[in-house]
């Protein structure tokens, strides 16, 4: 072979082995690169199967913190109807008892001392009625009063144990919902995602979860507001704070009931779609914890807790006459108890459905509301 030839020879073999590692390069390569895309494709996968995971899992504790938000909503509007329900029977109540006395106390002027005598030395109306001998002796008028408001302490006794079993079933209601609350939250921690980057997640549901959380705060805040307010009333028997000087001011039948105040709110202003008529005037403190004083003398037929109206007072001054004074932080009188105009009767706060330090003063005639710059 001549030379140039096999010089011809070695260029050939030289291309083919460099064709060949040129191909087994390429090869190697396009391996390696559907593998890459097989491991992205992989990771894909397993991010969507996490996110749809995380989503199923969020949507389903949303529907059941709606379901119960539902529940919650209308067992405090069950809880506002009995609460008014068990007002007015109060009231009632309070209106039979003193017309009674006024009996009594005639009769006793009027030489029948044995009424009065038998009143004193009776455990209760019901033992009163029970001494036959007496209640034969009275009129007809007398024994029909006297039955009647022994059946409204009745219901006025009922209406309390059933309020009182309510807001037992309002207590694990709230409970629920702030579990619930409490369990997004260690989802979202074990997946290290910010209810904020939910909304790419959940959609719309996002908007309602958020909802679902204020509304789950603001009930475990009135449940906590109950509990203190309990404790506070059985601590001390219905007095939470020592009351200052009466003070009456203004040229009304009634004396301002927060004259530290200003108005905030009026009569009758729409407030959202279950309040579209306000039925009191609100005075605002600032933030302050005031002073807040009983509008007329009267009788205090409630003071206590309400969801709605938090720690309140509502004052009976007769002939169908009721002021009530909701919001406070604290009060400082206990139901039966008699006032006088001026009296104080608590302190501005913000309890129960409130979004401020405030008092919501709230006048009735007949059990209707009316506009209390009438009175002031």
């Amino acid at each position: 072979m001549t030379g140039r030839m096999k010089r011809l020879v070695s260029a050939v073999c030289v291309f083919a082995l460099c064709t060949g590692m040129s191909m087994n390069v390429h090869a190697t390569a396009i391996d390696d690169a559907k593998k890459k895309g097989q491991e992205l494709e992989n990771q894909k996968n397993a991010a969507q199967s996490q996110k749809q995971s995380l989503t199923d899992q969020i949507n389903s504790i949303v529907s059941e913190m709606q379901k119960t938000q539902d529940k919650l909503t209308a067992k405090e509007e069950e809880i506002d109807q009995k609460e008014e329900e068990l007002t007015q029977a109060k009231i009632d109540e309070n209106d039979q008892y003193e017309s009674m006395k006024k009996r009594i106390v005639f009769m006793y002027e009027n030489g029948n001392a044995q009424w009065l005598e038998t009143l004193l030395s009776s455990k209760d109306i019901t033992d009163f009625l029970n001494k036959a001998e007496y209640v034969s002796e009275m009129s007809s008028y007398d024994r029909d009063m006297l039955t009647e408001f022994q059946n409204v302490v009745k219901k006025v006794e009922k209406q309390e144990a059933a309020l009182k079993k309510e807001y037992s079933e309002l207590s694990e209601l709230q409970t629920q919902l702030n579990d619930q609350k409490d369990e997004v939250q260690k989802v979202l921690d074990a997946t290290n995602v910010q209810l904020a980057d939910l909304e790419k997640q959940i959609g719309e549901n996002a908007a309602n979860l958020n909802k679902l959380i204020a509304e789950a705060q603001a009930a475990a805040e009135r449940q906590k507001q109950a509990a203190a307010a309990a404790a506070a009333s059985k601590k001390n028997n219905g007095t939470y704070v020592t009351p200052g000087p009466s003070v009456v001011s203004g040229n009304g039948t009634f004396t301002h009931p927060c004259p530290s105040g200003y108005i905030t709110s009026y009569f009758g202003e729409y407030r959202s779609p279950s309040d579209p008529a306000h039925k009191g005037m609100d005075f605002g403190t600032g933030g302050q914890a005031v002073p807040t004083y009983a509008a007329a003398a009267g009788t205090v037929v409630i003071a206590g807790w309400s969801n709605s109206a938090g720690n309140w007072v509502v004052i009976n001054h007769g002939n169908g006459l009721v002021t009530k004074y909701m919001h406070h932080s604290a009060l400082c009188v206990s139901a039966g108890q008699t006032v006088s105009k001026g009296q104080q009767i608590g302190l501005t706060g913000t309890t129960g459905n409130s979004t401020g330090v405030h008092l919501h003063f709230q006048v009735e005639v007949n059990g209707i509301a009316v506009d209390p710059r009438t009175y002031l």
